[in-house]
């Protein structure tokens, strides 16, 4: 938790962005896994992180536009929940912690809300992404749950989006933290990807070290021979000489800050020079976005000249051909990168992706595109300085998707399908790293770069 002044100033950014009403943030509840008591590991909202700061279940915040006033409810501990928990703040301790002088009891806050409906007031809420959070909702306004999701407020998307894009210093040094982690965790997979490995065992201690210094990982681990799946979670295998290992991972500090970095190394400690030959050229696709990327341009213009270097790379593989500018306008490099450069990161690895993708990455000046490959892009609106985004091309070769646009006969002008069938059998390869937009350009997030290079992988992996 940061001091109260910084969630003091963040609600009241809110609420002179919001032109009138009460703006409602509801926290998470508890959910169970198999049965009541046995829940999964508690993830509180990042809104309601973001301006109210606590991290327990059941909380929910009210910032009132038009009075100025802030308010905090919920439920003290009883007996039972000392005699299992301990002693716990009170609710009117906790509010104080984040700087809220008026709290109340949850039973309270159905009335808060229905006074406020009676007045005609505007009642602003995110979307919901819970079910248990709709039927909140239904209950304190009224709004069928199937309905909740369709009445959300936009202005409020918009004003939480302008806020948590921009982050703070003591945001940005909780990501450093974890970057910090994602270093000790991917350079551990490295050491650890020998021939005969599970890729559970290493997937298990990686989530390991992410809990040992915070939270949890920040999102379920990636870590495959088979990297041509994009978000591969099966890890039934043993790994295996001469195969690359694609390990995409991030963790998550108890202040909820993320890291996400992605590395593919070669099982056994030694690139074959096939191998290195794509893996340099999305190296050459990683650094030439690190080189663009900085206030003022946006991100959808980096994605497309990263597109042209992964397409030239290819041509002098011989794997594509034509016109590289032709051919990326055209989309046919995408049999090889179908996703997009990059997505914001925060409190959320995608960071408030649950606020709705058109209004993080995008707006009114880029908007998406329907073309393949391109309509992956989550990120492509105008840079500013503060923002954290991710930078990870890739290389795939899929063999269905090959399999598809050759029978099709798709961009044959560009594609040269004899020699990419022969890479039917190679993976994928990605390398993604956390950057901040500074005002000369970009850095990466973390005090120390996770090898990258062949000689700097290679290195580490042969100790």
């Amino acid at each position: 938790m940061f001091d109260s002044i910084i969630y003091q100033k963040r609600r009241q950014a809110l609420r002179e962005k919001i032109q009138s009403g009460i703006i409602l943030l509801l926290g998470n509840n508890e959910a169970p896994a198999n049965y009541p008591d046995n829940t999964y590991k508690y993830r509180q909202d990042s809104s309601f992180i973001y301006f109210f700061g606590q991290s327990h279940p059941g909380y929910a915040g009210i910032i009132d536009a038009d009075n100025g006033e802030d308010y905090f409810f919920g439920d003290d501990v009883d007996m039972d929940d000392i005699i299992w928990m301990g002693p716990q703040p009170s609710i009117k301790e906790l509010a104080a912690q984040v700087g809220v002088s008026k709290s109340f009891p949850t039973d309270k806050l159905k009335d808060f809300i229905g006074k406020a409906i009676s007045q005609r007031r505007k009642i602003h809420f995110l979307p919901p992404y819970r079910h248990d959070t709709m039927m909140q909702l239904e209950d304190l306004t009224g709004i069928r749950a199937s309905m909740t999701r369709s009445h959300a407020s936009v202005e409020l998307i918009k004003a939480i989006v302008s806020l948590r894009s921009v982050k703070e210093a003591c945001e940005i040094a909780e990501i450093d933290k974890a970057c910090n982690v994602g270093y000790e965790m991917h350079t551990a997979a490295m050491r650890l990807c020998k021939p005969g490995v599970s890729e559970q065992y290493i997937a298990g201690i990686l989530e390991g070290i992410a809990a040992s210094y915070g939270r949890m990982v920040s999102f379920a681990t990636i870590l495959t021979q088979h990297g041509e799946t994009l978000h591969n979670h099966d890890h039934s295998q043993l790994l295996q000489e001469g195969r690359l290992m694609l390990t995409d991972a991030g963790a998550e500090l108890m202040s909820y800050y993320c890291s996400d970095h992605t590395r593919t190394v070669p099982v056994g400690g030694k690139f074959t020079s096939r191998q290195r030959d794509v893996y340099n050229i999305v190296l050459a696709c990683h650094d030439k976005a690190l080189e663009l990327a900085k206030p003022g341009i946006t991100y959808k213009s980096v994605h497309l000249e990263v597109c042209k270097v992964l397409a030239q790379g290819l041509k002098d593989l011989n794997l594509m051909k034509g016109d590289i500018d032709d051919a990326v306008a055209a989309g046919a490099h995408a049999l090889f990168l179908p996703h997009g450069l990059g997505h914001m990161m925060g409190l959320d690895v995608h960071d408030m992706e649950n606020l709705g993708q058109n209004y993080v990455g995008f707006d009114d000046e880029v908007q998406p595109s329907t073309q393949f490959g391109l309509s992956a892009l989550r990120m492509g609106r105008r840079l500013q300085e503060g923002f954290v985004i991710t930078d990870e091309p890739g290389c795939y070769f899929i063999p269905a998707l090959i399999d598809k646009w050759r029978t099709e006969k798709q961009h044959t002008d560009f594609l040269n399908f004899d020699e990419i069938e022969k890479f039917k059998d190679f993976g994928g390869i990605r390398l993604e790293d956390d950057i901040l937009i500074t005002p000369e350009g970009s850095r990466f997030t973390g005090e120390k770069r996770i090898p990258i290079t062949v000689e700097e992988v290679e290195a580490i992996m042969n100790e």
